[in-house]
């Protein structure tokens, strides 16, 4: 949006048409001659009857219009009052390839289940600071702690089973997540740990990353993933089955309730979409958010304008002398 800081010396605007407006005095004291300025009204005063030339109105014009500070003032971008991490930490093992979730009556592995209500979470956490943990035989760090929501739901969307294994390593993820905490400093610190199974790999114990997470001052909430029940086809018929019974949810539960978080569980794409709500009523956007706008500086323009003009007609009245002498 364009705009001007000072707009109120406009009215500077007709100040030489005042002048000319204005009679003129006969005085008997002889006149100091300049022929500098003799030079620059010497066309006025012979093809135009006005004192002040029209050349050197819009000089004026532009250097009234650079002097009231003309802008561009683009979108305005908002920036949290106080600091919030949150990161969310997913599990790739090849558990999450099981196709017991529904998206809109489609059958879709968990992973993608995931990824479709997560992505409108992360468009919810206005002015947080966001960071994605992927992790399975080990853990790694997706997407840095940053305000740039779009870009961490495009590292989620691009996250692929099979990318650090086949296994899971929770204690891992949660030892990380703990470092890059602390890398940052004081915040409210706050994990999401999504997975549908259990401890079975990693450098670190859950219990041991468990307590880094307590001394570092983490906030940790767990989300079980996967059915209670499935109907599997065999060549003996159909019979139903807990595709979850690896789930370790006294883990979960553990890791939640010692950081003072809580253990939720997502059987469904509504039960995850519910949790998510949750999630934003128990830790909420911060209120009042401070709403910046970039502002571009176009005063440049109209001064170059009055000094390449001024320069113009002043280099023609020269040429115009020397032609007539």
């Amino acid at each position: 949006m364009f705009s001007f800081e000072w707009v109120w010396l406009a009215i500077l605007l007709p100040l030489p048409l005042v002048i000319w407006l204005l009679p003129e005095k006969e005085s008997d004291k002889p006149a100091l001659y300049l022929p500098t300025f003799g030079l620059l009204t010497e066309q006025s005063q012979t093809s135009n009857p006005l004192r002040f030339p029209w050349v050197w109105f819009l000089v004026w014009s532009a250097l009234v219009f650079a002097s009231m500070r003309p802008q561009w003032l683009g979108e305005p971008i908002t920036v949290p009052q106080e600091g919030r991490e949150m990161i969310v930490a997913v599990d790739l093992s090849a558990s999450m390839n099981e196709e017991d979730m529904k998206i809109q009556g489609q059958t879709v592995n968990r992973l993608t289940m995931l990824k479709y209500v997560l992505n409108d979470f992360i468009e919810r956490r206005v002015g947080d600071r966001l960071g994605l943990i992927l992790f399975a035989d080990t853990a790694y760090v997706q997407t840095p702690l940053t305000f740039d929501r779009a870009t961490v739901k495009q590292m989620l969307e691009e996250a692929e089973l099979g990318l650090v294994g086949d296994k899971t390593a929770i204690g891992d993820a949660l030892g990380l997540a703990a470092k890059r905490f602390n890398d940052k400093g004081e915040s409210n610190r706050i994990l999401i740990l999504l997975t549908d199974g259990q401890n079975t790999a990693g450098n670190i114990t859950p219990n041991e990353a468990l307590e880094i997470a307590k001394q570092t001052g983490i906030k940790v909430y767990t989300i079980g993933i996967g059915a209670d029940e499935m109907l599997v086809r065999s060549f003996f018929g159909t019979r139903k089955v807990n595709p979850s019974a690896d789930l370790d949810e006294s883990l979960l539960t553990k890791i939640a309730k010692e950081t003072g978080g809580q253990y939720f569980r997502a059987r469904n794409t509504s039960e995850l979409a519910t949790i998510y709500d949750l999630l934003d009523k128990l830790e909420p956007v911060e209120d009042d958010p401070i709403q910046l706008r970039p502002q571009q500086a176009l005063f440049y323009w109209p001064l170059g304008f009055a000094l390449l003009l001024s320069a113009g007609y002043i280099l023609f009245l020269l040429l115009k002398r020397r032609i007539r002498s």
